[in-house]
């Protein structure tokens, strides 16, 4: 059999990452494919910003720290290498001060919206739920009160349902609890989500 050639059109990581150093908008990264991050609605960014508050403020001078949707996760499978930006993680053993990604987050959080629903549930949770330090991912509606969570145990990852602002989820990996009431605080329910509204990945 012949050695199989790269693909030049295919960035390596370490390209991705110097072109991304420079880039004035994000970028994610899938086996050598990139794609471009545009905005989300208010919603979103206000659901985000929730949840950034509530780590921030309970991780507060503990040993996990709270990053924000500018720092990148990497994904290393076992076929190829991912980066993406979550809108928020919880690292406990955090990388380099200098680098621009983390390895090992110990909970993942994406908002959902209309347009990345399929790739937040299917391709983003196959290259967290690889990482060995990950505890937890949380994926946020925007339109009702309801969090699911793919939390692990011993025998693997197991799928929770937290639905209803009288709801609390739990995360005692991290020591804390995030409270569904909070996450939503300031969303009002009941605008139909639509495809057009919300872009962000």
């Amino acid at each position: 059999m012949g050695q199989v050639e790269k693909n030049p059109a295919l960035l390596t990581p370490e390209e991705y990452l110097a072109l991304e150093a420079r880039a004035t908008r994000k970028h994610e990264y899938v086996g050598g494919v990139v794609y471009a991050m545009a905005g989300g609605r208010n919603r979103h960014h206000l659901i985000a910003s929730n949840i950034g508050g509530m780590l921030y403020v309970r991780l507060r001078g503990k040993r996990c720290q709270y990053f924000n949707s500018d720092t990148k996760v990497r994904c290393r499978l076992p076929t190829h290498t991912r980066f993406y930006y979550p809108d928020a993680q919880v690292v406990c053993r955090p990388g380099p001060l200098d680098a621009t990604f983390q390895d090992e987050p110990a909970i993942v959080v994406e908002v959902l919206s209309a347009r990345t629903r399929r790739t937040d549930e299917f391709e983003k949770k196959d290259g967290y739920l690889s990482i060995g330090a990950l505890n937890a991912y949380l994926l946020v509606e925007q339109d009702r009160a309801l969090v699911t969570v793919w939390r692990r145990h011993s025998s693997g990852f197991t799928r929770e349902i937290w639905e209803g602002l009288d709801a609390a989820i739990p995360l005692p990996e991290i020591e804390t609890t995030l409270p569904l009431t909070e996450i939503y605080e300031g969303v009002t329910f009941g605008e139909e989500e639509s495809e057009d509204d919300d872009f962000f990945a």
